[in-house]
């Protein structure tokens, strides 16, 4: 099949680097990317270890960590202001 594609510069500039190291066509390289790329694409993404927190225990003190004088107000005393 003949078709027209337009390529970026450091695309370009790949191929013909990888076409010059390999002493083969361009569209070899091309092809052979293409069909590696589509291979990987068709497959599962790798599944990865779903990401957990581990809960602390802060001693039964119940604070809002939202607020920030409260938070002071535990850690310095009402003083603090």
């Amino acid at each position: 099949m003949r078709t027209t594609l337009t390529l970026d510069d450091d695309v370009a500039e790949q191929i013909e680097r990888l076409r010059q190291k390999r002493r083969t066509s361009f569209k070899e390289i091309v092809n052979e990317a293409l069909r590696e790329g589509m291979a990987q694409m068709e497959e599962p993404a790798p599944r990865t270890k779903p990401f957990r927190t581990r809960a602390v225990d802060h001693g039964g003190l119940l604070l809002n960590p939202d607020s920030i004088g409260d938070v002071l107000a535990a850690a310095e005393g009402d003083g603090h202001r």
